[in-house]
């Protein structure tokens, strides 16, 4: 491994998006702190050249779908003037030899197409620190989607991190974090994925989705709007459009309204039948027979009478009597 001077800019991936980014753009609170400082430490150290076959990707993905335009000019500008800025990896935790990629899974990808070394930093550091300083370097360069984010989210939650290191990675408020659960907690991540990142579509619009998710069916016609042929066929946005506009469908639809509940009651002589029927909304007793009429009638002269006593047992019953 051949050794290098200076690791200059840490943050700076090799394309336009964040060659202007340095430590201090990351937000310093809590568990960030120490990372923050690793990273002024690394800027001090030396870079050197690993075979990127000996690199592998983090253990917690960051990414729905790669842009491929991206990665394309990425490989062009590192093919014509070299790999401007290192990427940080760790010692392989459970294989000896190995290394881990922590931020620069694209450069790594395209110094092994171009068959050339990575220029690379290797720093120790455990699960906890790697996914923090995989997220803030994330959010330096700010073009992961919000979904991107929301299924990172997810999975560091998933491998038993806490919710502070998760609002550290991605220097998030809790209102933002709140509505990240309510995504991940109500979107099937099946339906996410064949989204894809739909890079337009922010915070605000996928919460709506997964309140609009929370209509009774609604997650099995949105698996099965994904599932079709032509889903695939559609940009990511308008994957996004097509299923939102799905499931308000859903939402404005009424709903059918409760069978109405039927009995029917008469004496042991069958000298009055009696018909009643319950909607939920409105009960009615219907009589019929030669006897309905007096029988009615005698009823209604008793409804005072018949409330009054309906509201002692319904009192009795409050009270434990």
């Amino acid at each position: 491994m051949a050794r290098k001077d200076i690791f200059g800019s840490v943050m700076g991936p090799a394309s336009a998006v964040a060659d202007a980014q340095d430590v201090s753009s990351y937000a310093v609170r809590g568990a960030s702190r120490s990372i923050i400082q690793s990273f002024q430490e690394l800027s001090k150290g030396s870079v050197v050249d690993l075979d990127p076959d000996l690199v592998d990707t983090s253990f917690v993905s960051d990414r729905i779908d790669d842009d491929d335009e991206a990665f394309q000019e990425l490989l062009v500008a590192i093919r014509e003037r070299g790999q401007d800025s290192p990427v940080l990896v760790r010692p392989h935790p459970d294989i000896s030899g190995r290394f881990q990629t922590v931020f620069g899974h694209r450069r790594v990808r395209v110094a092994r197409q171009l068959e050339r070394p990575v220029r690379a930093v290797v720093k120790k550091m455990d699960d906890r620190d790697h996914v923090i300083a995989q997220g803030q370097e994330n959010a330096a360069r700010a073009d992961l989607s919000f979904i991107e984010r929301t299924l990172f989210a997810d999975r560091i939650l998933k491998r038993g991190h806490s919710p502070d290191t998760v609002k550290s990675a991605l220097a998030l408020d809790d209102t933002t974090f709140s509505k990240m659960r309510s995504v991940t907690s109500t979107i099937p991540e099946q339906v996410i994925l064949a989204v894809g990142a739909a890079k337009g579509v922010g915070r605000d619009r996928w919460w709506q989705l997964a309140k609009l998710m929370e209509h009774p069916g609604a997650a099995a016609k949105a698996m099965e709007c994904v599932s079709r042929a032509d889903f695939a066929q559609q940009g990511s946005e308008a994957r996004f459009a097509r299923l939102f506009d799905l499931v308000s469908a859903l939402e404005k639809r009424p709903r059918a309204a409760a069978k109405p509940k039927e009995r029917a009651w008469m004496p042991q002589d069958k000298s009055v039948q009696a018909k009643i029927t319950d909607t939920g909304k409105v009960f009615t007793l219907a009589f019929k027979s030669k006897e309905a009429l007096p029988f009615g009638t005698f009823i209604a002269g008793k409804l005072n009478e018949l409330f009054e006593a309906f509201r002692e047992s319904e009192m009795a019953k409050k009270t434990g009597d």
